[in-house]
């Protein structure tokens, strides 16, 4: 029996990921209720996810502040291969991560 790529293919197609990404975002920047949004949060995510998601920022921040790889791997329990992905998106241009640190050192100043 012969399948086609549509029939082999599991899931939802990267195009539906990113469409849906995109639409949750849209909608989290519609509320300016943070306590709304970390509910959100918590019914979207397993606590799992949201420990590997508070470790990534976290991760970010050491970065940015000038923490060694193997400081942040021994400081989280995290692999240097994630620290090193992190360090490579801080450091692109027009990098996202970036913006974001700036935000926060906006709305602690």
């Amino acid at each position: 029996v012969s399948m086609n790529n549509n029939e082999e293919r599991k899931g939802i197609s990267e195009k539906e990921i990113a469409a849906t990404i995109k639409e949750l975002c849209h909608l989290i920047k519609k509320s300016d209720d943070e306590n709304f949004i970390y509910e959100f949060f918590n019914c979207l995510f397993t606590k799992p996810e949201l420990k590997d998601i508070a470790n990534r920022w976290l991760l970010v921040k050491e970065i940015d502040a000038g923490t060694t790889q193997r400081e942040i791997a021994n400081k989280f329990s995290m692999s240097l291969c994630k620290i090193t992905r992190g360090s490579r998106e801080l450091n692109k241009e027009e990098s996202a991560f970036r913006k974001m640190l700036e935000l926060l050192k906006k709305s602690v100043n």
